[in-house]
């Protein structure tokens, strides 16, 4: 942090980060030099052949160029470690160093191109261990240059183009955006962002069809995660540092936390009948939740039985009277779904496994245990469903008797529309209770699944006033708060232990990048120090490092945009105007979302951190989780 500045761009990688990839190169190359020399000197005296002599310059040479290569890694891996993350002046070197570790690429892949040449045409007439031994030289040399090409397309960042310099005497790192030149450049930045990432986005969904619904989602989400990575100038290990470092913050303000009190009540109270109620309403309907991502789940949860319970049953063709609706022509989805829910053919009124972006899979059946019509959808398997995830924008949605304004998660959103049109214009809810016109209406799901059941909870309300709804770990950044307080008297939210789930959403984004930032600033160690201790914190527990929390500066400086000098951003960026106080609010353009209904939290009793190894007992306790997500 910031990122490197080296051959006019700025690069996904800080100055601080050559310290793991240098050490990692360090070691093998002093390892091939090793190599190489105990070859040399194992056939030295041995090249008398036609063409000998050539190859037996080639080991020297390539001896030579090693020895110039581990010296200019030696110096940048130390010179690397020395500083900290917000203080790269004692790393200010580094770019110099990168330029002359380069420069020797260029000998190093003229001499692998001639040793290649050289083993093909003038090894003829020598022993092969000889020529072998030259063989593996090159083709070592070959492969190393390659998986360096390989790092730098790695660590390229197509936003990395330096843009035209302000005047001098405009503050570096900022420009006058106030100006029509300073608008302009903005503007041209955002744009610029904007396309990268959906190209990005086309890139990691090269499968699907490139129509117009999915430029469109492409396109919103895009500008999403542009707008938020559009006012820092991170690198990936500076967003894992920031993450190791709140963690064991996090762990060490929670032993330092005075026990929650709980509240006990006798196994007879009213308070403690209706919670066991409810836990087993929730734990009944999870089979369902579970059940709706077919057999990937059910071979997940069944890993030695489930694929033989399966295969016999795949292949078979189902009645036509079942209503199948696309993505499962060999049957295992359903046959899975028959095996987890212990239902029958004749229970299911509608199973659609029909999948794109804002369409998610759902079936409907008869519950008799429970009697219930139960609508389960599933939650995130495609990569159809993460966009529907990542359309994270705020969608009106009227709903007739809240007063507030109704708002939610555009994605999930449109994929309950897409359910209730079903439902209702197909007819398949008046077939169910045509069935079963005693039986109540139940929906439920898991994840996406979750928070599309409590939107189209909130749809079908008017219609079925005695629904109940149970969504497992719904999205944090669901509905408005609106919303939120009219589920409650249907929508039951699961949510257990620190499942990240139901606490994403943008605002919780926002805050915890500005968090991550501050905790980065703060902090006087050198990264890969904080890495290496991180690591053996996530694997092994112990303590928390003692970090330290204030640095050597004034909190003014902290109140200033921690970037490079060829960085563009908006004056003033919330992030990190909110460094210089814990208490400062996030400005953020998107409007706060909530978790649906009453909420559950389950989690563990038990210590809080503990060792890979160590061993605990495991119990249930119920504690309230904070309605904003």
């Amino acid at each position: 942090m910031p990122g490197m500045i080296a051959f006019g761009r700025r690069w996904g990688i800080a100055s601080d980060d050559l310290v793991f990839s240098g050490s990692f190169e360090l070691f093998v190359r002093v390892l091939w030099w090793i190599w190489t020399l105990a070859l040399y000197t194992l056939h030295k005296g041995k090249f008398d052949c036609s063409g000998g002599r050539v190859l037996h310059s080639y080991l020297v040479v390539l001896l030579v160029l090693l020895a110039f290569i581990i010296l200019s890694l030696c110096a940048i891996v130390y010179v690397s470690a020395q500083g900290t993350i917000t203080n790269p002046g004692p790393r200010r070197s580094i770019p110099v160093l990168v330029y002359v570790r380069a420069m020797l690429y260029v000998p190093e892949l003229i001499w692998a191109i001639l040793g290649a040449i050289w083993v093909s045409d003038d090894s003829r007439g020598c022993e092969p261990a000889e020529v072998g031994a030259v063989i593996a030289a090159v083709v070592a040399s070959w492969i190393l240059l390659l998986s360096t090409g390989v790092g730098v397309l790695f660590v390229f960042d197509p936003l990395g183009s330096r843009l035209p310099g302000p005047p001098s005497q405009e503050q570096l790192g900022v420009r006058d955006l106030e100006s029509s030149e300073g608008s302009q450049l903005l503007s041209t930045a955002r744009s610029v962002a904007v396309r990268v990432w959906e190209s990005r986005l086309r890139l990691l969904c090269c499968c699907l069809p490139q129509d117009e619904s999915h430029r469109a989602a492409f396109s919103s989400i895009a500008q999403l995660v542009s707008g938020f990575f559009s006012d820092t100038d991170l690198v990936p290990s500076d967003i894992a540092v920031g993450l190791a470092l709140l963690h064991q913050e996090q762990d060490k303000k929670e032993q330092c936390r005075d026990p929650d009190e709980v509240l006990s009540h006798s196994p007879s109270s009213p308070i403690a009948e209706d919670l066991e109620a409810e836990l087993e309403k929730a734990a009944h309907c999870m089979q369902f939740a579970i059940a709706a991502y077919g057999w990937p789940m059910y071979v997940y949860s069944n890993p030695l039985t489930g694929a033989c319970k399966l295969s016999g049953d795949c292949c078979k063709t189902q009645s036509a009277e079942y209503d199948i609706v696309g993505g499962d022509n060999m049957g295992c989805h359903f046959s899975s779904i028959l095996h987890s829910t212990g239902l029958q053919y004749r229970d299911f009124i509608y199973v659609s496994f029909h999948n794109q972006i804002y369409e998610i899979p759902f079936f409907v059946a008869l519950d008799h245990k429970r009697e219930a019509v139960l609508v389960a959808i599933r939650g995130t398997l495609s990569l159809r469903d993460l966009l529907t995830d990542l359309s994270a924008d705020c969608e009106n949605l009227p709903v007739e008797g809240v007063s507030g304004t109704c708002y939610a998660h555009k994605g999930m959103s449109q994929a309950a529309g897409y359910i209730y049109k079903k439902l209702l214009n197909d007819g398949i809810l008046n077939q169910a209770f045509t069935i079963a016109p005693e039986y109540k209406l139940v929906i439920t799901g898991h994840s996406l699944g979750g928070g599309t059941a409590s939107l189209l909870a909130i749809l079908l309300r008017s219609s079925f006033p005695t629904l109940q709804c149970y969504a497992f770990s719904p999205p944090g950044g669901l509905m408005s708060k609106a919303l939120a307080e009219y589920s409650k008297d249907f929508v039951v939210s699961v949510v257990l232990g620190k499942d990240l789930v139901p606490r994403l959403s943008y605002p919780n984004m926002e805050d915890l990048k500005r968090r991550i930032l501050k905790m980065v600033s703060n902090c006087n160690k050198p990264k890969y120090r904080i890495l290496l201790q991180g690591c053996w914190y996530e694997l092994f527990g112990g303590d928390p490092d003692d970090f330290p929390t204030e640095m050597d500066r004034r909190e003014e400086e902290l109140s200033q945009p921690l970037l490079g000098e060829e960085t563009l951003l908006i004056r003033g960026s919330s992030s990190y105007q909110s460094l210089a106080s814990e208490d400062s609010p996030v400005h953020c353009a998107h409007l706060p979302l909530y978790l649906p209904g009453r909420i559950l939290h389950i989690t563990e009793d038990g210590p809080s951190r503990r060792s890979c190894f160590s061993q605990y007992d495991t119990g249930q306790a119920l504690q309230p989780l904070p309605l904003v997500a």
